[in-house]
């Protein structure tokens, strides 16, 4: 039986889910990609892995687009039954994640030009630098990227906890509205 809009077993759409989890992956991967990579010494290995961060940081910067004109076309299930203050949480979770999900590759990007390093997506398209070169501004713009990475970092987790706590606790359906597989 189909479920209800507003019923807990209500599932997001499948483009939902598949652009949550691939957001998912990606940023995971990024951040650990960029924690990796800061502490090697200047090497081709270095080199590679600053593109690929690179690439990735535009790759998620392109998912959020997408996630956020799909969000706005395509509304989700009704909010499950819970007090107003977790779901005033939630709310600014959400609103805090796809801020992030802009402003930490915006910020790199940003970084990137003001280093003279300029970003080739996937070593095919040269994006162009929106910031002069500086390196002062450099300095600045790495430390504001860092940071925004630690929040989004922090935010996924209370994300993650909030929905696992739905799951154990609650035992609400929430998490398996947002769970790959059969409708």
């Amino acid at each position: 039986m189909p479920s209800q809009p507003g019923h807990p077993s209500a599932r997001h759409h499948g483009l939902t889910i598949f652009l949550h989890w691939l957001l998912a992956l990606a940023i995971v991967g990024a951040f650990g990609m960029g924690l990796y990579m800061s502490d090697l010494p200047l090497s081709p290995t270095r080199l590679k892995l600053f593109n690929w961060h690179k690439w990735a940081g535009m790759t998620i910067l392109a998912l959020s687009a997408l996630r956020l004109l799909w969000r706005l076309a395509k509304r989700a299930p009704a909010d499950l039954a819970m007090p107003a203050w977790q779901a005033r949480a939630a709310h600014a979770v959400h609103f805090l994640l796809y801020l992030c999900f802009f402003a930490v590759p915006l910020s790199g990007w940003a970084y990137s030009s003001a280093a003279g390093f300029p970003i080739v997506w996937f070593g095919v398209l040269p994006l162009p630098d929106f910031v002069p070169v500086d390196k002062l501004l450099a300095e600045t713009l790495k430390e504001r990227h860092e940071q925004l990475a630690w929040l989004l970092a922090l935010l996924v987790l209370a994300h993650v906890a909030g929905a696992l706590k739905h799951h154990w606790i609650d035992r609400d359906g929430l998490l398996q509205r947002m769970l790959p597989g059969r409708r």
